[in-house]
Parts: C-alpha cells; sequence; structure tokens
C-alpha cells in the first residue's frame, strides 16, 4: 500500500497534461500511461531500494544522493527551485538506474527500448520532487519518532536515520 502511495504521489505531480504526454508517447489511453508509470516507478524504487542497501559503491552514492534530497532547501533566492536545487546526485542516480529499468520494462511490456526511456525523462524531474516533498514531509516525523512500518536494524545504519529516511521516501516498511 504504501508503494501505491508513491506512486499515487508521483501520477499526482504528474498531473493529467504528464498522463496525456506520456499516453500519446506510448499510443495508448490515459488508463495504459497511468498503469506504464506505475510499473515504472515501482521499478525505478525497487531498483533504487535494492542499490541503497548494498554496501558497494552503488549502495554509497544512493545513499547519499538520498542524503542530499533530505536537506533543507537553501534559504532566500534559492528556494525558488522548490528544493529541486539539492536533486543534482539523485538525477544522476536515476539516470543510471533507467537504462537497466527501461530495458527490462522493454522486455516485459513489449514497448520499445528508447519509447521506455523517453517515459523516463520525463518522470525524472517528478520523482526529484516527490523525493523533496516526502523528505520535507518526513522531516518532522524523523525528528521525534522512528517511522511507521519500520522495523529495526532493516537496514544499514548510516547516519542515524538514513534508513527511516528512505523508507519515508520509497514508502517504507519494505525490508
Amino acid at each position: 500500500m504504501s508503494e501505491s502511495s508513491f506512486q499515487d504521489d508521483v501520477l499526482g505531480e504528474l498531473g493529467p497534461g504528464g498522463l496525456t504526454e506520456i499516453a500519446g508517447l506510448l499510443g495508448t489511453d490515459a488508463a495504459g500511461a497511468r498503469e506504464t508509470v506505475a510499473t515504472t516507478v515501482g521499478a525505478m524504487t525497487g531498483d533504487l531500494q535494492q542499490k541503497a542497501d548494498s554496501d558497494d559503491d552503488d549502495g554509497h552514492e544512493v545513499r547519499q544522493a538520498f542524503a542530499e534530497v533530505a536537506e533543507p532547501p537553501l534559504q532566500g533566492v534559492a528556494t525558488l527551485g522548490g528544493g529541486l536545487l539539492g536533486g543534482g546526485l539523485m538525477a544522476g542516480v536515476l539516470a543510471k538506474v533507467s537504462k537497466p529499468v527501461a530495458a527490462a520494462l522493454s522486455k516485459k511490456t513489449g514497448i520499445p527500448p528508447a519509447t521506455v526511456s523517453r517515459v523516463i525523462e520525463l518522470l525524472i524531474p517528478v520523482l526529484l520532487t516527490v523525493f523533496a516533498k516526502r523528505a520535507a514531509a518526513g522531516k518532522g516525523a524523523a525528528a521525534g519518532a522512528p517511522a511507521p512500518g519500520s522495523a529495526a536494524g532493516s537496514a544499514p545504519a548510516e547516519s542515524g536515520g538514513l534508513a527511516d529516511l528512505l523508507g519515508q521516501i520509497l514508502g517504507g516498511g519494505k525490508k
């Protein structure tokens, strides 16, 4: 259910105009576009969670990207970016994840890899926005208590509450 909630946040942020654009790319209707977006978001967040749980360089990079997204935005004029100014590292991580996800989804759905890649390109700024909003909303919960549904020792402890933060941003309670 929480993963669905994340997908709902992405769909809400994408809006009807974004869904129409994706439907046009896919040659389908809004329902087909919603299904493709939900599948793509699920695959991308699953891949991010898997990478974040690993102890290699990719895992470190993903954890660092989530920590960067969780940083409060700069004050003053910089706040006009809506929190996306901190998305530089995360945008790179999402771009890296997008290639294998596009290949896997293409194989699963029969949609050409170039089309899936274009859909992912449209989703990356939306994902960055949702990550930033969830991180900002999770700050209050993370300050005083563990995230609901997060199990103790569910992920390697990195900078205290990073496992909780990942759970809040990606939907929580997965491991």
